[in-house]
């Protein structure tokens, strides 16, 4: 076989065709392979695990601080001298700005050429990413990990968040929200396994002349890298006019008028109000979330002090054996409300398909809005349960704005393009990454600066967060069925249909297509106990951190 005919065999193996489900395919195990994933991208969130020992690599007990005349720029190449915390961060930043960006450029080739393609290409960003990241942890060059896990890895993110939506919202038209919670749930939970596996493998590697960060990368990249492929190569999709046995689509314009049976191209949303309504309701919820997230844990030490520890003083009177005791306690909190991120992503998205997508949002902004009001009361009340009762429920909702999202682009968009129209959605997720935490951030230093106790500094901040949450119910308000004219006509939609590869059944693509017809029940068990036992570890071990908080 030449080489021609075998890399187009290779492509083939890839392409959209392969991977119609033949009858009798088993549903249930799409969610474990965007699960997969999913699990492995989510390790985004979870990077900072890496920043302390990175910033003493090459002092390894100490950081060798650098001169005061290196800027940022000189810290790309320095290798003289360590990396600051802050420069670090700047690979948290780029992850968010590159997942949002690449899933709006290259959300329409993926409709087109499936999931299965996008999932094999997000896996080589993100392990490749993690790679050259390694190279450049042991060559002490930041501008190698920026290149790697900042520019290639958010690429691989991208593609990795966005690969299932599509198929997912296609295999379960009558659960939309569930389905879609399912695998987002799943990014939520990434860091939540990979931060306690990075630290036991830094603590494996670790030595008098390493800190066991580019070995860490090596092994994780691997791993994922085995987990990532079997999800996209056990990604399958429906046939054309597929649906559960059983299930009839609600009546156009009779059941509910927010849910549409036709379908909007992707090139068009930029000019429909509904998609800017949408993009300002997920980037209102996530810019008040992601500020939450950023400041919990200074947040609960400096309103509550050594009250954490029993200790009647505030938090500036504390020695620092009783600021090391309460972090530990803050460090609980914040894998509680971890806890409550992932789980009101498969809640609150499932609950989506009972409720409707609009009443749900609805829900997030008023209930949340009247929890961020009521946190500066129970601050001062000293009120340690109502306080963290008010993060948790808020963050539950914080998850479950990302999980909801995709059914309700699907609602008002149709499914036919709803993955693309779904990355150009996520630039609402980067703007919010930016807006959130400068937010907070600002107004914590300029509350500070004018005198005011730390106590007392996120009094005012609550109340701002309660105004994006006010502009995102107006938004969410406004959000009414899309006008005819935007969708496409039924020429058009099977001119798209053709250009994504689409098939009417797995027969037509011919018996050598790999396509999947009647499912082993084994395989679907065995397929979410490959994902069950990752997560578990993951609850586990998160659960172990929430114990300090309630000791």
């Amino acid at each position: 076989m030449s080489s021609t005919a075998e890399a187009s065999e290779t492509l083939g193996f890839l392409s959209k065709e392969r991977i119609i489900a033949g009858d009798g395919f088993n549903r249930w195990l799409v969610p474990p392979a965007a699960l997969a994933i999913h699990l492995c991208i989510g390790m985004a969130y979870g990077f900072s695990v890496f920043w302390l020992p990175l910033s003493k690599a090459l002092g390894i007990k100490e950081p060798i601080k650098c001169g005061p005349d290196i800027g940022f720029f000189q810290e790309l190449f320095i290798t003289s001298c360590d990396w600051k915390v802050s420069t670090l961060g700047w690979m948290y930043t780029m992850f968010f700005v590159l997942l949002g960006s690449s899933a709006a450029l290259w959300g329409g080739w993926l409709e087109r050429v499936g999931p299965r393609r996008a999932g094999v290409v997000s896996t080589v960003c993100w392990c490749g990413g993690m790679l050259i990241s390694a190279l450049g942890v042991y060559t002490h060059q930041f501008w190698l990990m920026l290149l790697g896990s900042g520019v290639i890895g958010g690429i691989g993110l991208g593609l990795g968040y966005i690969s299932p939506v599509s198929t997912l919202i296609k295999w379960f038209p009558d659960r939309r929200g569930m389905a879609t919670g399912m695998a987002i749930m799943g990014f939520g939970g990434g860091a939540m396994i990979g931060s306690p596996l990075a630290a036991e493998l830094m603590k494996r590697f670790a030595s008098d002349t390493e800190v066991g960060v580019y070995q860490t990368f090596v092994c994780m990249a691997l791993l994922y890298f085995i987990f990532m492929m079997a999800g996209a190569l056990g990604y399958r999709v429906p046939a054309t006019g597929w649906k559960p046995a059983g299930w009839t689509p609600p009546p156009q314009q009779t059941a509910n008028t927010m849910i549409t049976q036709n379908h909007v191209h992707v090139s068009k949303v930029w000019g429909i109000p509904q998609f800017w309504m949408v993009w300002v309701v997920l980037c209102m919820n996530v810019s008040a979330g992601i500020g939450v997230i950023g400041m919990a844990s200074p947040m609960l030490q400096e309103v509550f002090g050594g009250s954490l520890i029993g200790v009647d003083a505030k938090f500036g009177d504390l020695d620092k054996a009783q600021l090391t005791l309460i972090a530990g306690v803050a460090a609980g909190f914040t894998a509680l409300l971890s806890l409550f991120n992932i789980g009101g992503r498969i809640i609150w998205a499932s609950l989506s398909d009972k409720l409707g997508r609009k009443i749900t949002y609805i829900v997030f902004f008023v209930l949340g809005g009247a929890l961020y009001a009521s946190v500066p009361a129970s601050a001062m009340a000293g009120n340690k349960l109502l306080f963290v009762a008010a993060f948790c429920i808020i963050l539950s909702m914080y998850g479950g704005g990302f999980a909801t999202v995709p059914a309700y682009l699907a609602d008002l968009f149709g499914a036919q393009m709803v993955g693309a129209i779904h990355g150009r959605l996520l630039t609402a997720w980067a703007t919010a990454g930016i807006l959130g935490p400068v937010v907070v951030n600002y107004m914590r230093d300029y509350q500070l600066g004018l005198g005011i106790p730390r106590e007392q500094v996120y009094n005012q901040t609550m109340f701002i967060l309660v105004g994006m949450l006010v502009v995102g119910l107006i938004a969410n308000l406004m959000i009414r069925p899309v006008n005819a004219k935007h969708f496409m006509s039924p020429e058009e939609l099977a001119h798209e249909k053709k250009l994504a590869h689409e098939k009417a059944s797995a027969s037509e693509v011919g018996s050598g297509s790999g396509a999947s017809g009647q499912s082993n029940p084994l395989w679907v068990v065995l397929a979410w106990i490959a994902v069950g036992i990752p997560l578990t570890w993951g609850i586990y071990r998160t659960v172990l951190s929430v114990a300090k908080f309630f000791n």
